[in-house]
């Protein structure tokens, strides 16, 4: 039978890479319960392999699950090139995917709010733009492509940057829109399955379209450098231990909060001595 090159990159999804790919994406749903019955979605493109991956994947859960939700397939303009917005849509059309693209001037306002962190701001900025936007559109949810490569060096960037120990969530309810939440479906799937599947299927997609930084290689923010880092520490890792991304990941759901210095909870923070200090005194009045 006769397929459009659409249908066989769907079909690679559900085939070739069920296991890598799949099989993970609907790991994440379930296990993190991110899609409920009547849930309408807004699910962000940047333009990326990440996030078309994305879309494809929402798009085979609708047509297959047994439950009812909504999806709205959104591209925010920050401000690209003529020929980044060509490729954007291009890639749209030929997933078969019904993009809307709204208009911002972000890039524009985070290099003049913050010239010497423009990529920080830019992320800020684009946040809001987009819970705006899911309001707009009557939405519960913004779905995101963070894989799990991003929740690893999320991770690391915590510990060794950062001087506390979190990661990135595979939901998050928004502080400033009641009822809205952030879900991250592809939260199980690595991003080297990704880069696999980009390549099976001859595909293009964009990385950074930031126009700023293509001119100006200065004007990269720090924490994008440093993400960089991350990845090669992991790759070098992985040459004495290829499961070291896993661990990390499994060290994140198996903390053990006996053997910490301290701990924050509820904007609250509890040190060794104190809770120690509590359990003493537990043991005293028993």
């Amino acid at each position: 039978m006769f397929m459009e090159r659409y249908q066989e990159i769907e079909r690679s999804i559900i085939k070739k890479f069920r296991k890598d790919i799949w099989r993970r994406f609907v790991k994440a749903v379930q296990e993190y319960n991110l899609i409920q019955e009547n849930d309408v979605i807004m699910v962000c493109i940047s333009g990326g392999k990440d996030s078309f991956l994305l879309a494809k994947c929402m798009e085979e859960l609708k047509r297959h699950s047994k439950i009812s939700f909504t999806l709205h397939y959104v591209v925010m303009n920050p401000g690209y090139t003529e020929e980044h917005q060509k490729q954007i849509l291009e890639n749209a059309k030929l997933l078969h995917l019904p993009i809307t693209m709204f208009e911002s001037d972000i890039f524009e306002v985070s290099l003049k709010l913050s010239p010497k962190r423009p990529c920080y701001m830019c992320a800020r900025m684009r946040r809001g733009c987009l819970y705006n936007k899911a309001k707009e559109l009557g939405c519960n949810k913004i779905a995101l492509g963070h894989h799990f490569d991003d929740v690893i060096e999320t991770t690391l960037l915590s510990m060794f940057y950062g001087a506390e120990i979190k990661t990135m969530l595979p939901k998050l309810p928004s502080k400033n829109f009641e009822g809205m939440e952030l879900i991250r479906p592809l939260y199980l799937v690595k991003e080297d399955a990704i880069r696999s599947w980009v390549k099976a299927n001859q595909l293009q997609f964009l990385n950074c379209a930031c126009k700023f930084t293509e001119e100006n290689a200065s004007l990269l923010d720090e924490n994008l450098s440093k993400r960089q880092e991350m990845k090669q520490l992991i790759q070098t890792m992985k040459k004495v231990n290829p499961h070291v991304d896993d661990n990390v990941f499994k060290a994140m759901d198996n903390v053990n909060i006996d053997c910490v210095l301290g701990i924050k909870e509820k904007g609250g923070y509890v040190s060794f001595q104190e809770r120690t200090q509590e359990e003493q005194e537990e043991c005293v009045s028993e």
